[in-house]
């Protein structure tokens, strides 16, 4: 994928901030002054129409505010960004002359809306923000960020805002599901990738932490929900923060990053390497052995599923484990891995007496 970059000429990690609706023209240039004086801060933010799950609530008030977001960007110099959900919408924010478009949760993770807008696009030259789906669904969001690119787009990136999960979580908002977004990175790994933690979190106190967590992981960048007056905001106040809680944050997140490896963390990626080869090295023994149960299961008639057996060596392997300090969860998944593909080897070589 041969992306271009969001903010040409500008490092990483990006900063977008703003508060999630454009609530009054005064509301918008207040706290886009405010944040303009953050040196950390890329491009401002705001929402001019806002999807609600239920009618009666406040939903922007639509072209007007984007006249807003343009004395803004004349008054500060930042780049400006809204969320777009329809072809009018884009027409209209590029009439406008807005500088980057978003794609939110809803919208990505329909086909139909996505190419609708990727059609809007094309032939401009406007970065476009895709938003991972509301389900955590790798392809879902792949789907939408290739419709984008598709249109000829390639000042893009990908936006990690957590996903709604069966039951909910009693800690986040949005689950965050790290792993996603990580996979998506090791699929293009040109795409920059940045976290919303106001979304994920869904409060206050969670921000810092979160933002900490994304660009220790290595994220390009933040978009962060910020209002002058947060417990007054007209949609979703309990996640956003005010510039100067911002502004901290960003001094305690960013300004502890260094943006090049370290001698001494070199070695040790070294040696993950090294224990990653021997790691192979000992599953592949591992699957040698299970052929070979496969085989002697096929000559005695055995069944390939031994539940008892499973139990207890599951039982066996997580209670060594926590004395080496694995934690239970990951000893499950890797063991339950690690057996599931065991079964395939041994049903293959019993399905497949040739092998």
């Amino acid at each position: 994928m041969d992306v271009q970059p969001i903010f040409p000429g500008k490092a990483a990690p990006f900063v977008i901030a703003g508060p999630c609706s454009a609530e009054s023209r005064e509301q918008v240039l207040e706290a886009a002054r405010r944040l303009s004086l953050l040196p950390s801060v890329t491009a401002f933010r705001a929402g001019v129409w806002k999807p609600r799950t239920h009618p009666g609530g406040f939903e922007g008030h639509g072209e007007e505010a984007l006249e807003w977001l343009r004395q803004a960007k004349a008054e500060t110099g930042l780049p400006v960004a809204t969320e777009v959900a329809t072809a009018s919408h884009v027409e209209a924010c590029l009439r406008a002359g807005i500088d980057i478009l978003w794609l939110g949760a809803r919208t990505s993770g329909n086909p139909f809306a996505v190419q609708e807008i990727a059609d809007a696009l094309r032939g401009t030259d406007v970065a476009v923000l895709i938003k991972n789906p509301i389900s955590p669904d790798l392809e879902l969001w792949a789907g939408a960020i290739e419709r984008i690119y598709g249109a000829g787009i390639r000042r893009i990136a990908a936006v990690h805002r957590g996903f709604s999960t069966f039951g909910g979580t009693s800690q986040y908002r949005n689950a965050p599901l790290w792993t996603i977004p990580l996979q998506l990175s090791v699929r293009y790994p040109e795409l920059p990738v940045i976290h919303d933690p106001s979304h994920v979190g869904g409060r206050r106190d969670l921000i810092e932490p979160l933002a900490r967590q994304a660009l220790d992981t290595g994220f390009s960048g933040l978009i962060i929900e910020s209002h002058c007056h947060p417990d007054e905001a007209l949609s979703d106040a309990a996640q956003q923060i005010t510039p100067e809680r911002l502004g901290d944050i960003l001094g305690n997140v960013i300004g502890r990053r260094s943006s090049q490896p370290t001698p001494h963390l070199e070695k040790l990626r070294a040696e993950i390497d090294a224990v990653d080869s021997e790691l192979l090295d000992v599953l592949a023994r591992r699957m040698a052995i299970s052929r070979n149960i496969g085989e002697y299961k096929r000559n005695e008639s055995m069944s390939v599923l031994q539940a008892t057996r499973f139990n207890d060596l599951i039982a066996d392997r997580c209670k060594r484990g926590s004395n080496l300090g694995l934690s239970d969860k990951f000893l499950r998944t890797v063991f339950n891995a690690i057996h599931d593909e065991s079964v395939a080897t041994q049903l293959r070589i019993i399905d497949n007496p040739s092998e």
